[in-house]
């Protein structure tokens, strides 16, 4: 579900996130339009209607944590969390965690890669969101999913500041909902990331 679909129709702070939301052509190679959003990063109002949206929409959905996918779900992860009185779990890639992990492999759209996620982070029962900076074919919020599934956790819905218009309907994220915020406005021929 976009916010656009939630109620959010018309409201000026999605189009101040997707302004702010620069278009690297060819990175992280030829025929990727990367979404990048560290100018988002750059303009504190924008930054903040991200969080605040999210807040907004988290605040009474008892989530007793938020899982922040590396690394970029790390940036918004933590903000949400505190906003909504919740804990803060990083997902990351491997051998970053001490400790014992368990680890999920899943497929990116140029690639494979492994997440890991500290067992002891999670506590049987506990309601999750899922938060990335953006989703295409979904394989990462899927693997995100399954590691917060078998450490226990009950996934209530993955978040992404972008979704790609070009993967609507192929995302698999497990029966799931998934919200995200806006669709990159401009296409062409490439693939957009």
């Amino acid at each position: 579900m976009f916010a656009v679909e939630n109620g959010l129709q018309g409201d000026p702070r999605l189009k101040a996130i997707s302004d702010a939301i620069r278009v690297i052509p060819h990175f992280p190679k030829t025929g990727i339009m990367f979404q990048d959003i560290t100018t988002l990063l750059l303009d504190p109002v924008a930054f903040k209607h991200v969080v605040d949206i999210f807040v907004d929409r988290y605040e009474h959905m008892n989530i007793s944590l938020v899982a922040g996918v590396e690394a970029r779900g790390f940036i918004f992860g933590p903000p949400i969390a505190l906003a909504i009185g919740a804990k803060f779990i990083p997902l990351r890639k491997p051998g970053k965690l001490p400790g014992k992990v368990i680890s999920e492999e899943y497929e990116l759209e140029y690639g494979r890669d492994r997440l890991e996620m500290s067992v002891e982070a999670v506590k049987s029962d506990e309601r999750a969101l899922v938060i990335d900076d953006l989703v295409a074919t979904g394989g990462t919020l899927s693997a995100s999913i399954s590691l917060l599934e078998r450490a226990g956790a009950e996934v209530v819905e993955c978040a992404c500041v972008v979704g790609l218009p070009k993967f609507k309907g192929q995302c698999k994220l497990k029966g799931k909902p998934l919200y995200v915020l806006v669709e990159p406005s401009q296409f062409d021929e490439l693939t957009t990331l």
